[in-house]
């Protein structure tokens, strides 16, 4: 055997080689060769997103969290009218909507005298907030359902399948908040999806092997229980 290529670690003799030249050579289906069309190993690749659902409290944790991280070193002369605003919003009270969160920590910094940018925000709603099915989705600047990268996944749709189709049955009908991210297009023809190819020998050549018959593998487990029984007799004499 030459050098391990890893999951390439294959040869074939020339022996296999001219047979399967000649399986080729006769362009017909058998137990070992098939006909395909080449779009069969093709696939395209799409990103599913789901969008982010948050819910908001402000606890002594978060506040401790929030504040031991740079963009709170950064605030500088806000870092005391900033961690005051937190400390009064402290409590049991559950925000199921980040634009309402949103809302009452800018209240609270405005009676302080201090107002923050969306970027300087941003460090305090994650450190207050956790995911909860139930809570509202998460939207961006322009109105569209923010994605939660926890739950994006990825889809191998057959060439010979429209996107949406496949989408709406082998998605939609599971998560029906689902989206396709259409920015993530093939590089060569710019369409949805980046395109791949993959031959699975298994699923084109798998035969059925049905289990040996529990008596069989019974017999087996006492002979083998027979003769270590003997190796033991042997060693103790």
């Amino acid at each position: 055997m030459r050098k391990s290529l890893g999951s390439k670690r294959r040869w074939l003799t020339d022996e296999q080689i001219a047979e399967i030249a000649r399986l080729h050579d006769n362009f017909e289906e058998t137990p070992v060769s098939k006909l395909f069309d080449t779009e069969d190993f093709g696939y395209r690749r799409i990103t599913v997103e789901r969008p982010l659902r948050l819910r908001f409290q402000v606890t002594r944790e978060s506040i401790a969290s929030y504040m031991a991280g740079k963009p709170f070193q950064n605030l500088k002369d806000k870092q005391e009218p900033v961690r005051k605003a937190l400390e009064s919003l402290a409590g049991d009270t559950l925000w199921m909507n980040r634009e309402d969160f949103l809302a009452e920590l800018k209240s609270a910094l405005k009676t302080r005298g201090i107002k923050l940018t969306t970027a300087q925000l941003k460090p305090i709603w994650m450190a207050c907030g956790e995911r909860d099915e139930q809570a509202v989705i998460c939207h961006d600047a322009k109105g569209n359902p923010e994605p939660d990268p926890d739950l994006r996944d990825h889809e191998n749709v057959p060439l010979s399948e429209e996107i949406q189709d496949y989408f709406e049955r082998e998605v939609l009908s599971h998560v029906p908040d689902a989206w396709i991210d259409k920015t993530k297009k093939d590089k060569k023809d710019g369409q949805v999806g980046i395109v791949g190819y993959e031959i699975n020998f298994n699923r084109y050549f798998y035969q059925y092997q049905p289990p040996r018959p529990l008596e069989a593998i019974d017999a087996d487990l006492k002979q083998v229980e027979a003769e270590i029984a003997e190796l033991l007799e042997a060693v103790a004499s």
